[in-house]
């Protein structure tokens, strides 16, 4: 099973294997060919659900695979009325694509009114592709033929529990890193409607820093870089924003506990 590392939706678009990209409140992956995916956690609202259904629309292109699809909605808090609407003319408008891109689909479902609502989903749409409600996602990923599915569910897990737990402004600063690693702080907080004063307070809360944060968004373009590229170690600290190997090599090593080229070697195997 792939070691699944976060992306742009363009990036998922050109290399989707072992990939995902998030927003507020989910995750769209895909894990292999044959098995693409969403997390969905808290309550995520109409503008969310609009993101997720674009980025769900890579699975339906003409190149993409035949492949099985799962929905984890275990940690669903609610469901806004809107999002709800945008998901379902999604599935109302897309149903030939998704009849022929997706063969089966195992939902996960939440406790409560919740898991009744999102149980009932397909209750009152026309289903495209056989459906199956689980309360375990192990069960649902065995259902979907996983070949791993033990390994897939701890990985799906942890990513679902890290972005799960960070604070909303905190996701929404790394989204802008990770589009322009050279943003500075005055510009960052202007495109989160905050004061610079504000968004350095919002960070100490959620126990980081900008500096920490900038950082963070150079290791995941250098973890994209070493995994999908042959470039050289040089190429790769200058091209994430590093002013020399040496800086790149400390600051990989003082976060992943090895030097980048041990890391490439390790997860390309």
């Amino acid at each position: 099973m792939p070691f699944l590392r976060a992306a742009t939706r363009a990036e998922l678009r050109e290399a989707p294997a072992g990939r995902y990209a998030s927003g507020e409140g989910f995750v769209h992956f895909c894990a292999g060919e044959d098995l693409w995916g969403v997390l969905l956690w808290g309550r995520p609202d109409g503008e969310a659900i609009a993101q997720l259904v674009a980025s769900l629309k890579l699975e339906i292109e003409p190149t993409t695979p035949p492949h099985g699809s799962l929905v984890d909605a275990s940690r669903l808090a609610g469901v806004d009325a809107t999002a709800f609407t945008t998901l379902a003319r999604y599935v109302e408008t897309s149903q030939a694509g998704l009849a022929a891109r997706v063969t089966r689909l195992a939902l996960v479902r939440p406790s409560g009114m919740e898991g009744a609502l999102v149980s009932g989903f397909f209750d009152v749409l026309p289903r495209p592709y056989p459906v199956a409600v689980y309360e375990d996602r192990r069960e649902a990923l065995r259902w979907l033929a996983c070949p791993d599915p033990a390994s897939l569910d701890d990985e799906l897990g942890a990513v679902l529990t890290t972005l799960s737990e960070t604070s909303p402004v905190v996701a929404q600063l790394r989204g802008l890193l990770d589009g322009d690693r050279a943003l500075g702080i005055g510009d960052a907080a202007h495109a989160l409607a905050l004061s610079e004063r504000t968004l350095q307070r919002r960070l100490k809360e959620a126990g980081t820093t900008f500096q920490d944060e900038v950082a963070a968004a150079r290791l995941r373009a250098a973890q994209r870089l070493l995994l999908d590229s042959d470039a050289s170690l040089t190429h790769i600290a200058l091209e994430v924003g590093c002013a020399s190997l040496q800086h790149f090599s400390a600051l990989f090593r003082r976060h992943f506990g090895e030097a980048p080229s041990a890391w490439r070697a390790r997860h390309r195997r």
